[in-house]
């Protein structure tokens, strides 16, 4: 029997710490299969010691090397009998600095993990979303989705090919019975803002600190759902409205607090 034996399962990219590993200990709380992938072997290690080995398949991903996405796609399947009841992909890196000033490679480089790595998932794991009834193809966006942000301007633009990928695709693979849907948190106690970040965040409103397991719930709650942006927290989604209705106005506000 697959070491899945039944059980409904999710495929977590990034899942070795932060928001990844928060998801994957609330879904196997709640009796699904995880498997977890991220480069980080040594924080995948110690998220198998918690899941339990029979509970969850782990592995070293690099999510930008399509071959090896593959290969743990396969593994995944193998382990599930061809299903995936939730792909996430929630991988990703940010660098901080001016445009300008950051170094060519650094900028591709987060192309390559925050917009191909998705569409290699996607890509490749749609024949066991296909698969699945009721499936979900949930990915991580960000808050810098709403308005491009400066000094993550090429992190932002990933964020928002993510964005309007999620919305097309959730007209296209209705055809498939599959669901598509993202979240867009804001300031998330994780290890990619930096201590100065974290600092300075506002004790209250839309930037203030959001711990990690609350993204995890939004992963839940989306399975349960139709919705398709979820923000954590919920005030961001009036950021998203005021780009769209002033987006002027908001630039000028950004601007003033560089």
């Amino acid at each position: 029997m697959p070491a899945a034996a039944g059980r409904q399962s999710i495929f977590i990219t990034g899942a070795a710490s932060g928001m990844g590993r928060e998801t994957a200990l609330l879904f196997q709380q709640q009796g699904w299969f995880v498997g977890a992938f991220d480069l980080n072997e040594r924080g995948l290690v110690a998220l198998q010691a918690e899941l339990g080995a029979d509970n969850c398949l782990i592995g070293q991903l690099d999510v930008s090397d399509k071959t090896a996405y593959e290969q743990a796609v396969q593994s995944f399947s193998e382990a599930t009998d061809g299903r995936m009841d939730i792909l996430f992909n929630n991988a990703g890196i940010a660098m901080r600095g001016f445009f300008d000033e950051m170094p060519f490679e650094e900028q591709m480089r987060q192309i390559q993990v925050n917009l191909v790595g998705v569409l290699n998932g996607i890509h490749l794991a749609l024949p066991l979303l296909k698969a699945t009834p009721n499936a979900l193809c949930f990915t991580t966006s960000s808050s810098s989705a709403t308005m491009g942000m400066p000094l993550i301007a090429v992190y932002s633009a990933t964020k928002h090919a993510v964005k309007g990928l999620t919305e097309a695709l959730s007209n296209e693979f209705r055809r498939f019975d599959i669901r598509v849907a993202d979240v867009l948190p804001g300031l998330i106690r994780t290890a990619m803002p930096d201590d100065a970040m974290l600092a300075a965040a506002a004790p209250t409103g839309a930037f203030r600190i959001i711990e990690a397991v609350e993204v995890a719930k939004v992963v839940w709650q989306a399975y349960q759902s139709d919705t398709l942006h979820w923000y954590v927290p919920q005030e961001l989604a009036d950021l998203d409205k005021a780009a769209g209705n002033d987006p002027e106005k908001l630039r000028d506000k950004l601007a003033r607090q560089i």
